[in-house]
């Protein structure tokens, strides 16, 4: 039903129970939001998007204000600009003054505003925060002076990933945005996703930044730095760069990594194809062998995190496999290393990852193989960009070049592994061929593809009927858990991934990215699963050289030792 109102004296249609900022953005008007997440519950706490009301001259909040007919509303009055303008002096006047060396500058929504209003003179002194800066985590560090108090970070944490990790703490002047006990992230339930980070609008949380270390390995000339990308780097690397979004980049990006310093280039979907091998043929001698259905699989660790501090009694029915980042790393300190008689402690191994919680990841005690990491370091997408600036590489201006051997060559299973059922999708593709010996004849598997929050299917292998289910969105996730725990068991395989979307959507990538922008980051990596022809992980040529010079076969002794782990319960609060 169609409702009438006017927006800036001329009419417009507005639909039943919306808002009014849905209204008005649909007309062409930008307003600015704070504490605005689309698709939300809003809440009107920052105030931005006031728009006057005619006639009474009330200022209301156009994000939490239901459209009534025949209204009238002033989206750019002089009354709204001037509040407007207002609230950011207010928000400037204790806010630090350091925009030059922030992780944020030149994309930080506190500034574009102060600029937009044309704010050039302090007008409103206040005191400066001076809280104490959290960096004893991982993977995020945070910086309480730099929080607006919007509390989009608390809202992504509670409402998409289920964690409520941070919430509002104190009242008044003194509230802050901080953990239980305003203890560091680290010894929070914090799963290390990111997701806060991409929804701040100011440098409030950064990630923990590996530049540096990096930069410092590649000039020492005692190690051999190479360095790994997971599969979605290659089509949303160019957003860093103002290239449209899904643009696969593969080639380019190849060889400004090469132009960086690092000695060699291998792609993570290689060892992408490889987790494929170890996790299908762990699935299958799951259900051969009875062992606890269903299996989850284990490539994200902010789910694994989850698992571990939430859920700690579904730890027997995670896959013992690393995730690709990790076997990839494993690979190259223990076979690389081998074939190029280097001594794996002189090997500086990085990975290019679109997620924030691989750092933390990289540095879990699991993740050593006799006593080595496995990974050295983790750059995000956005560090990436970073460090092809500082370099002074220009990608317009670089001929593609191709991976290195022996573990650069992947399939298209593995590169689907940055979406939403990708692993589910190409674990399918190989688990039919293990239990029947034939290839599916039509390898697509629609029905796990999108943005569903829970997608479920019935898959024919033989004579075996597979229950799945991918999970997209952490916060999904309890769904599943709660019928699994009242009982129900025709599920053999569950996929979760912490980031909507999957790793397209990660903590690590381009800050400010819309949905169209992630849709067209999905679309790039189905095109090319439909353009190329070795389109399943056991067909990979050097995944079957690897087995026969070194790993012998999935699932055995052998990649048990490299390629597999184990996780334990994990208090919240250590």
């Amino acid at each position: 039903m169609s409702i009438h109102i006017k927006i800036n004296g001329k009419p417009a249609e507005a639909n039943k129970g919306e808002y009014l900022l849905d209204t008005i953005e649909r007309q062409g008007i930008k307003i600015p939001t704070l504490c605005h997440i689309k698709g939300m519950f809003p809440s009107g706490a920052c105030r931005m998007c006031l728009v006057e009301l005619e006639g009474s001259g009330k200022l209301i909040t156009s994000c939490s204000y239901p459209v009534e007919d025949g209204m009238s509303i002033f989206t750019h009055s002089p009354k709204v600009v001037e509040a407007r303008k207002t609230i950011v002096e207010l928000l400037l006047s204790n806010h630090p003054d350091d925009c030059l060396y922030c992780a944020r500058n030149k994309n930080c929504e506190l500034q574009n505003f102060a600029d937009d209003f044309n704010i050039r003179l302090r007008k409103t002194k206040g005191n400066k925060n001076d809280y104490n800066l959290d960096i004893a985590g991982l993977s995020l560090e945070r910086d309480p002076d730099k929080c607006v108090l919007c509390g989009r970070c608390i809202r992504i944490c509670e409402e998409t990933i289920g964690v409520t990790a941070i919430d509002f703490i104190n009242r008044g002047s003194k509230t802050i945005v901080g953990t239980a006990f305003n203890k560091g992230l680290n010894t929070s339930s914090c799963v290390n996703c990111g997701q806060c980070l991409m929804v701040c609008p100011t440098g409030a949380i950064t990630e923990k930044s590996h530049i540096n270390q990096v930069i410092d390995a590649i000039n020492n000339p005692e190690l051999t730095v190479v360095v790994q990308y997971a599969p979605a780097i290659s089509v949303s690397l160019a957003e860093e760069f103002n290239i449209k979004a899904g643009k696969d980049i593969n080639g380019v990006m190849n060889a400004a990594l090469r132009k960086v310093g690092f000695k060699k280039v291998f792609d993570t979907s290689f060892s992408a194809d490889l987790t494929i091998l170890e996790e299908a043929s762990e699935l299958v001698d799951r259900i051969v062998n009875k062992k606890p259905l269903p299996m989850f699989t284990s490539c994200c660790p902010a789910w694994v995190k989850y698992v571990e501090e939430f859920n700690p009694e579904l730890l027997p029915n995670l896959s013992t496999c690393k995730s690709p980042q990790q076997m990839m790393g494993s690979v190259i300190k223990n076979y690389y290393a081998k074939v190029e008689k280097l001594e794996p402690k002189k090997i500086y191994s990085v990975s290019i990852m679109p997620c924030t919680a691989k750092k933390f990841e990289s540095q879990r005690e699991e993740m050593l193989t006799d006593g080595v990491a496995d990974v050295d370091a983790v750059l995000t997408t956005r560090e990436l960009g970073k460090l092809i600036k500082i370099f002074g590489i220009d990608i317009a201006n670089l001929e593609p070049e191709s991976t290195d051997s022996p573990l650069g060559a992947r399939t298209t299973a593995g590169k689907i592994f940055g979406a939403s059922g990708g692993v589910m999708e190409a674990a399918l593709r190989t688990a039919h061929f293990m239990i029947t010996g034939k290839e599916l004849e039509n390898n697509k598997f629609l029905e796990l593809r999108g943005f569903k929050d829970i997608k479920e299917a019935k898959i024919k292998i033989g004579d075996l009927e597979v229950g799945i289910a991918v999970v997209n969105g952490l916060g999904n996730v309890k769904t599943i858990l709660k019928q699994i725990a009242e009982g129900r068991k025709d599920l053999h395989f569950i996929e979760v991934m912490n980031c909507p979307g999957g790793c397209i959507a990660g903590g690590g990538q381009h800050i400010g990215a819309t949905h169209e922008s992630i849709l067209a980051r999905l679309k790039a990596l189905y095109q090319i699963d439909d353009n190329e022809t070795i389109r399943v992980s056991h067909q990979n040529p050097q995944i079957i050289e690897l087995y026969k010079n070194f790993l012998e076969k999935p699932n055995g002794k052998i990649s048990h030792k490299y390629l597999h782990t184990t996780y334990a319960k994990r208090d919240v609060l250590k």
